[in-house]
């Protein structure tokens, strides 16, 4: 290869960087999608319901185009919402948080807790995310956000605060059982106080959690929760085309980082074709933000999923 030749191969992956880059930062990290899914996991007989699934918004209070688009989900008229976490930021973040969740507290919901609710992000060296270094307490020590505020703005509008809680609710006349945790990646969650065989009654039993770990996602499945729904992992924030996730920040496989798979008790590592009769259904959102000091996201588009459930066994999931 002449040398020419080696400046122009130089200058071809330089550029094709650049504009990775900047497609990243300035681009797909604003073109919020919903995802849309059905998901067979009500007892029979049951009418459908459509489920909001909103995850890490990491808002900061200038963000009105984020703002803007998490109010305007409130015309998809969902009947539940669940909040899996990370909501804040920025010390200054809760108000908008609220502002920008206004519309959706008119709608019965739950919530659990993140570590970006506890505390503020703090500036990191990326390739911490490829070593033990990310995992379970990796933001104690950093800023305290307000989180009673954020709790009290969510209590205050109506949603179930799910942190270590087992409950039960009803959502249009179907008796739904939920269980959540505070969250695992801080090592909050205490699911052995919570933890019973689902209830076969009810026409649902919801697991709850902001980090997906294997250990809360193992513990609830093993109690017969028909679906489980978590965030934190940002589907991975910068993918690579075909590939997929690189990382998951938890010790959840790369293969599930967003999306539908199925979950039982020894699933890491497997796929869903594997799954045994029985077996829970797991959403993990890609959720709709990024750390502030992280803002960038490529080839994983920030979401959130509308989720309609029906009957087992009246429709595949797609």
């Amino acid at each position: 290869m002449t040398a020419m030749s080696v400046r122009r191969a130089a200058a071809l992956t330089v550029g094709a960087g650049a504009a990775a880059l900047g497609w990243a930062t300035l681009v797909e990290r604003h073109w919020y999608a919903l995802r849309r899914t059905t998901l067979p996991v009500l007892a029979p007989g049951s009418r459908p319901l459509r489920v909001l699934h909103v995850s890490d918004l990491h808002l900061v209070p200038r963000q009105e185009h984020r703002i803007g688009w998490v109010q305007a989900l409130a015309g998809l008229e969902p009947d539940y919402v669940v909040n899996t976490g990370d909501n804040c930021s920025d010390l200054e973040a809760v108000p908008a948080v609220l502002r920008a969740f206004e519309p959706l507290l008119e709608v019965p919901g739950c919530f659990v807790l993140g570590s970006n609710d506890y505390f503020a992000p703090t500036p990191k060296n990326p390739m911490r995310y490829f070593n033990l270094s990310h995992e379970r307490g990796a933001n104690l020590g950093s800023t305290p956000l307000p989180v009673d505020e954020l709790v009290a703005g969510f209590t205050g509008g109506g949603w179930t605060d799910l942190n270590n809680r087992r409950t039960r609710v009803d959502i249009r006349g179907l008796d739904v059982e939920l269980v959540g945790v505070d969250d695992p990646h801080l090592d909050y969650d205490r699911y052995e106080d919570v933890s019973a065989a689902a209830d076969t009654d009810a026409a649902l039993t919801l697991g709850v959690l902001h980090a997906p770990y294997t250990r809360v996602l193992d513990g609830m499945s093993a109690d017969g929760a028909q679906l489980l729904l978590a965030g934190h992992t940002h589907g991975g924030q910068l993918a690579v085309p075909f590939y997929g996730a690189l990382v998951t920040n938890c010790d959840l496989d790369r293969g599930r980082a967003k999306g539908v798979s199925r979950w039982w008790p020894g699933a890491h590592g497997r796929p869903s074709s594997e799954a045994p009769t029985g077996a829970s259904l797991l959403n993990v959102s890609a959720g709709l933000g990024h750390s502030k000091y992280a803002p960038a996201r490529f080839a994983c588009r920030p979401e959130a999923s509308l989720l309609t459930l029906v009957p087992r066994g009246a429709e595949p999931i797609s």
